[in-house]
């Protein structure tokens, strides 16, 4: 895998003349040294130090590995303001949105550096798909039994077990009793471009878990 600092695809993000001094202060707030920024999100020290100094602009992947290492968002490195949101979501105003057979509901806020969703995965849906993304997934069982692939271990969760691991983990997820599985479902970097292989589409492995 290629890292941001090498990374083809994703041309630099251009006119952006508060992404410097936004790079930098959000390095100091984090408490990093150049170095260690630098090494956390795959440039060396001097490229990230020209990042800072707007000599460079960063690419979309750039922005999305420093955004993870400082714990924040794309828009807060862009120096976007963010419309106040109100921090209690009511049961009334989550809508149902079905995604490639799963249904889920906005649990958060949308736009946030971390995504909460209630997911509810029906039996035989998606069984075969393995997702591989960035960011970090933590999910909890309400109601139902839940099969977990992590790489080559398979786990199985009951009601009130959970689990966190990092998403470029191989995973795939797949309800063991008819009636599907409910599920507390947050994540990390949701709106990076290769989100969709959390709930959507993805690739297939023709592999039994």
């Amino acid at each position: 895998m290629s890292s941001p600092e090498s990374e083809p695809s994703a041309g630099p993000v251009t006119d952006l003349p508060a992404v410097a001094p936004q790079l930098r202060a959000l390095r100091r707030r984090a408490s990093l040294t150049l170095e260690a920024a630098a090494r956390a999100a795959g440039l060396s020290p001097a490229h990230l130090s020209r990042l800072e100094t707007g000599q460079r602009q960063p690419s979309l992947p750039m922005l999305l590995g420093l955004a993870r290492v400082y714990g924040t968002t794309v828009s807060e490195l862009l120096g976007e303001t963010v419309a106040d949101r109100d921090a209690v979501i009511r049961a009334a105003d989550m809508e149902p949105t079905a995604a490639g057979g799963w249904t889920y509901w906005q649990a958060g806020a949308p736009g946030r550096g971390m995504q909460a969703l209630r997911v509810h995965v029906p039996y035989g849906s998606q069984g075969d798909i393995v997702r591989v993304h960035p960011g970090e997934e933590w999910l909890y069982v309400l109601e139902g039994r839940l099969r977990l692939r992590l790489g080559d271990t398979t786990h199985r969760l009951a009601p009130g077990d959970s689990a966190h691991f990092d998403s470029l983990t191989p995973h795939r997820i797949v309800a063991e009793d008819r009636g599907g599985v409910e599920l507390l479902f947050v994540h990390t970097l949701l709106q990076s471009p290769t989100a969709t292989l959390c709930l959507g589409p993805g690739p297939t492995t023709g592999d039994t878990p």
